[in-house]
């Protein structure tokens, strides 16, 4: 069971990685914002999973689960939301052979 968690632990350290280098290699808003918001929701869901397996069933492990559904439905929601008013504030899209 150890190393099922560690695995999810790591996967999901792996994905908040793909996150971070998403955000600093990627050239404009909206494909940052893509790849912020898909990569992190996993991560952070793989990792608080693998926290409420590690810790069994307690009390502290509900919390955690509960945690897990508020990002699960806030996250993408402030995702779409940033990216529909980025959108709205003129914030143009990024086209092959512009510079970043």
């Amino acid at each position: 069971m150890n190393w099922f968690v560690a695995g999810l632990i790591v996967s999901g350290g792996v994905f908040l990685l793909v996150s971070c280098v998403g955000l600093l290699r990627l050239p404009d808003f909206y494909s940052r914002a893509h790849a912020v918001g898909k990569a992190e929701t996993l991560g952070s869901m793989l990792v608080l999973v693998g926290l409420a397996l590690y810790n069994g069933a307690d009390l502290t492990s509900f919390k955690i689960l509960l945690i897990l559904g508020i990002i699960f439905i806030t996250n993408p929601t402030a995702t779409h939301a940033l990216m529909r008013s980025a959108f709205r504030s003129g914030i143009t899209i990024w086209r092959a052979g512009e510079s970043a």
